[in-house]
């Protein structure tokens, strides 16, 4: 399969080639074409429209949007870099910016931000500072953030006794999963109705599991366990952003995920083996799972499918009395190779202003940067009936933990996917988390 993706991402490299010289400026123009690349579909009726607001402001600048899902996003997008004809300018990753930047494949915006006067106070509070690199070069202004809370069908909850005010207030810990795990046992039920705190119930014949399950989480566990792990005192690395030691040998971390693991074991969760291929959120628009742990930028999904009614609710609180959640940005960047960086420039900076951040606010889909953007967003969220504050308690009550950014992200990946993976299928204890961490840090020796 990666052998047909690389084969597809390298055909479609060479065809933006030739688009691109076709109708690319001189260097310092501000006018021609210039593409741009994100992969939330969701968000694309939104940047068009920035696309036409700007154009109608910039007569000289076409911008040419291309959407591609996750995995063919980041394939195509690598391929683009090593051809030399990567997209002007492209959404960008917290995990993936780090290796653009050290291999000189994105252009500083040091300057631009200088002299046009950009205002880096206008977003949300360690946004901006998130995607200045270790060289002190800045190489993305934000775009949005998003934190994780629990989507929960309303109706199996209900049936189960709980109210939205208790599904609220649950705690968790990593002994016993305090009452946390206590309602995702109860809201598991198997073929014959019994439900998973019950005698008879059979884990192997589930029919609804209280808790959704998306992947391993390799080794962020954005939207699986990093909100575990953040009310416990671990922290993924010796200081962040670009820490240079990393955690997972501390019994704190493999403590949470040996709990975690466990609640597959008992049923409560799907097999991971099963999940392979599937979405976990079309399994919930199902009514195969009570509970998912999501983020921010799926709430379009989750309260769009027939016949289930969706709550959103916080995070549960961990030991340390309080809730956690990844705090994670995108940002607009530039491809250093660009052959009209005037135009992009121009681009980025219209993206990262209210012009456009209001646009995708009123579509109610995301939550923008920029802090006056995010009220409207959450009006408009409202406006849809949608309760969103599950999200949004984190960045006003100050319980967000920052998405580890480090050097080496694809190698950690590459260590972390498979050992993580080993022990959420039961192959592996926690433990053997111990041998892998030294394999990461290896990396930084």
């Amino acid at each position: 399969m990666k052998k047909t993706l690389g084969a597809v991402a390298a055909a479609a490299a060479v065809a933006l080639t030739l688009s691109l010289s076709a109708c690319a400026a001189t260097p310092g123009e501000t006018s021609g074409e210039i593409n741009y690349w994100l992969w939330d579909s969701n968000q694309l009726p939104a940047y068009k429209q920035c696309a036409t607001d700007f154009t109608k402001a910039n007569p000289d600048i076409k911008v040419k949007i291309t959407q591609r899902g996750w995995g063919d996003y980041w394939t195509t997008l690598s391929n683009g870099f090593v051809a030399g004809n990567a997209p002007d300018v492209f959404v960008n990753h917290l995990s993936k910016y780090p290796e653009y930047a050290a291999n000189d494949q994105l252009l500083p915006l040091d300057d631009a931000v200088k002299k046009d006067g950009i205002d880096l106070d206008i977003y949300n509070e360690g946004l901006a500072d998130l995607w200045v690199g270790q060289d002190d070069h800045r190489y993305g202004l934000p775009k949005d953030w998003d934190t994780v809370a629990m989507f929960y069908n309303k109706n199996l909850v209900e049936d189960a006794g709980y109210t939205e005010e208790q599904l609220g207030n649950l705690d968790w810990n990593p002994q016993d999963g305090g009452s946390y795990e206590k309602a995702i046992a109860h809201l598991t039920v198997d073929k014959s109705g019994k439900r998973g705190d019950e005698a008879g119930f059979d884990k192997n014949q589930v029919a609804v599991y209280g808790l959704g399950l998306e992947s391993s989480g390799s080794g962020q566990g954005q939207t699986q366990w990093s909100f575990l792990t953040g009310t416990t005192g671990w922290t993924h690395t010796d200081k962040n952003p670009w820490g240079t030691k990393f955690n997972y040998d501390d019994p704190r971390f493999q403590d949470t995920i040996a709990w975690w693991a466990g609640l597959a074991d008992k049923g409560y969760m799907p097999k991971l083996e099963t999940t392979v291929g599937a979405s976990v959120a079309d399994a919930f628009g199902a009514g195969k799972a009570a509970i998912n742990t999501q983020g921010s930028w799926m709430i379009g999904q989750y309260t769009s499918y027939k016949g289930i009614e969706t709550g959103i609710a916080p995070t549960p609180t961990g030991p340390d009395g309080k809730r956690a959640s990844m705090f994670n940005g995108l940002a607009d960047s530039i491809y250093a190779g660009t052959k009209n960086p005037e135009a992009s420039l121009k681009w980025v900076e219209h993206l990262a202003s209210a012009d456009c951040q209001d646009v995708v606010a009123s579509t109610g889909v995301v939550f923008p940067a920029i802090k006056s953007s995010s009220e409207k967003a959450a009006a408009a969220f409202e406006a849809k009936g949608i309760d969103v504050s599950a999200f949004t308690t984190h960045v006003e009550n100050g319980t967000t933990i920052l998405f580890p950014i480090s050097e080496n992200a694809a190698k950690v990946d590459g260590l972390m996917v498979p050992a993580m993976d080993a022990v959420l299928s039961g192959k592996k204890d926690a433990s053997s988390l111990t041998e892998v961490n030294k394999k990461v840090n290896a990396l930084f020796e």
